[in-house]
């Protein structure tokens, strides 16, 4: 999987973003322009395997982690570093 060069503050924030419940992989492609193969690529490259086999477990089961999945979206709380 190709990944853009990112700066290691980025790659933190992404990392960040990822362990949130809250946060969709639709908010990081649109901060970031990561799709979501992309992001799990980066977690398993950044991340001892243990951690990212917990993190997987941890995604697949939420559904808030996909926009289409979510049962609310208007009035959401939008951090101001946030791009779009």
């Amino acid at each position: 999987m190709k990944l853009p060069n990112l700066d290691s503050q980025t790659i933190d924030r992404i990392i960040e973003m990822a362990w949130e419940d809250r946060t969709s992989f639709d908010a990081i492609e649109a901060q970031f322009g990561l799709l979501e193969k992309q992001v799990i690529a980066l977690m398993r490259r950044e991340m001892k395997e243990s951690s990212f086999q917990m993190w997987r477990e941890r995604v697949t089961k939420r559904n808030t982690k996909h926009l289409s999945g979510r049962e609310f979206v208007v009035g959401r709380f939008k951090s101001h570093n946030q791009k779009t």
